[in-house]
This record gives structure tokens, C-alpha cells and sequence, in this order.
């Protein structure tokens, strides 16, 4: 019997193995998918300091995981009894590490090759997004929580961002004189540094908003932040979006701007 059992773990192990490198670390049926990674017990370390800001009955509620990688918070919203949980990513491997998460951990969840910028595919709202380590890798982030409000959120959003620069937020002005410059220099108003190159060995590291940064374009986008229990990490609840000239996004309906 224990023969068996080392066979059978063997197996799970190659399997595991096999869809390699992993990004996030889970314990399936004994096998760590990540134990060595440079973050630690990554995400988990980093769920367990807002675990609690969400919802812990999710119970006849839709979740909808962007950028799911492979699918620890997809699995965890399940473990608090989501109806439905949709997760979607550009990354072919990581929706195979993610099924076999989700297989192993006997969830039933839906895994779909979608980007961001396809949210208006999908055509239903969610209870609950998470859009969690997905912003400071898009060319256009802005334009996603655009499309977030506009195709995907029904309610609530978790939001998280890599985060560089000041952690302080000053009060911002409704307007400032085109000869005051001075506030663009103080650490706590919202910036977002570009990323030409590289950050991390990694190139598709865009961006990295301060603080102040990841709040206001939440606002700008049409979410208003209930609590932020973790540095990085917002609780918002969808609200109106801002319009009028300034508004890039949404644009007119197609038969509009075919008169």
C-alpha cells in the first residue's frame, strides 16, 4: 500500500513538474507547485493579510478572477462557496497549471484564454472581481479598469498593484492653475512611473503607480474604495463613471459613429 501511495505521488509530483515553472505556490494533494520561490509562500502570505476584508460566505454569488495565473484565488473563492467562478488569462500554461489546481482540489471552475482588454466577450456582470497583479503589466491600464466597469463588475472589485514610490496620499484639488506646478513634485501625489525596459528581469513591467497613484485612477475609473486592508490591495464598489469630455472611455455606440 505505501508502495502504491509513493507511485501515485510520484506521478502527481511529474505532473505538477511537467506545467512548470509555477508562479503561485499551492499545496496540492502534498505537492508544493512553487516551495522555492523568492517571495515566500507566495500568494498565500499575501491573501492572508486581507483574507478577511472579503466576503466569507460567497454563497450563490459569481466571481470573476482576471489574470487568475493558476488560480489560487480562483480556488479560494470557491472554498467560500462561490455559485460560479470564471477565471481567465492570456497564458495558455497557466490555465493548464490552473485546471489541474482546480481538478485536484475537486472545484468546479471555468478557465477561458481571455485578456483584459476581451472583457466585452464574456457579456455578464459578476458579484465579485478580483483584478489582483494584472495592472502594472498592461500598456494601457487605465483603459482596462475602463473596460472592467463597463463590461464585467456588478458590484465589488479587489484591486491589487505592485506599488513603488511614496505611501503617502495628499489631498488632491478639484483643478489647479496652469502656473502652480509645485504639487507634481510632492510624494504624495498619484503617480505612475513608466517602465521603459525592464523591472525585475522582467519586460512585461510597465508600470508601478504610487500609492496615491492606484486610488485615483480607481475614482477615475468609477470605483469608489470602501477599505484598502492591505498596502496594496482595494475593496471598491462599483459607482458611477465619470463622462464628459474628458473621458476617453467608453466611446459612442458603433451605430452612432456609423451616421
Amino acid at each position: 500500500m505505501s508502495m502504491a501511495r509513493d507511485q501515485d505521488q510520484t506521478a502527481l509530483r511529474q505532473r505538477i513538474e511537467a506545467l512548470g515553472p509555477w508562479f503561485h505556490n499551492m499545496n496540492l494533494q502534498g505537492v508544493a507547485t512553487a516551495p522555492d520561490h523568492f517571495l515566500g509562500d507566495y500568494p498565500r502570505i499575501k491573501f492572508d493579510r486581507f483574507a478577511t476584508a472579503l466576503p466569507q460566505d460567497l454563497s450563490g454569488r459569481t466571481v470573476l478572477d482576471i489574470g487568475c495565473n493558476a488560480g489560487f484565488h480562483s480556488l479560494e473563492m470557491k472554498r467560500r462557496g462561490a455559485e460560479r467562478v470564471l477565471g481567465i488569462d492570456f497564458d495558455e500554461r497557466y490555465l493548464a497549471q490552473a485546471r489541474l489546481a482546480a481538478e485536484l482540489s475537486g472545484y468546479d471552475i471555468e478557465f477561458r484564454l481571455l485578456s483584459v482588454y476581451d472583457l466585452a466577450l464574456i457579456g455578464e456582470r459578476f458579484d465579485l472581481v478580483l483584478f489582483m497583479g494584472v495592472l502594472y503589466h498592461l500598456r494601457h491600464p487605465l483603459l482596462a479598469l475602463d473596460l472592467i466597469h463597463e463590461h464585467v463588475a456588478g458590484d465589488l472589485m479587489v484591486f491589487q498593484s505592485m506599488q513603488r514610490g511614496s505611501s503617502e496620499v495628499d489631498p488632491l484639488a478639484s483643478d489647479y492653475d496652469f502656473f502652480q506646478a509645485d504639487h507634481f513634485d510632492r510624494p504624495g501625489y498619484p503617480k505612475l512611473h513608466f517602465i521603459e525596459h525592464r523591472y525585475a528581469g522582467d519586460p512585461t513591467n510597465w508600470w508601478a503607480p504610487n500609492r496615491a497613484c492606484s486610488a485615483a485612477m480607481l475614482r477615475s475609473a468609477g470605483f469608489e474604495i470602501l477599505q484598502q486592508p492591505e498596502e496594496e490591495v482595494f475593496v471598491c464598489r462599483r459607482t458611477e463613471a465619470p463622462r464628459g469630455p474628458g473621458a476617453a472611455y467608453p466611446t459612442r455606440p458603433i451605430e452612432e459613429q456609423m451616421r
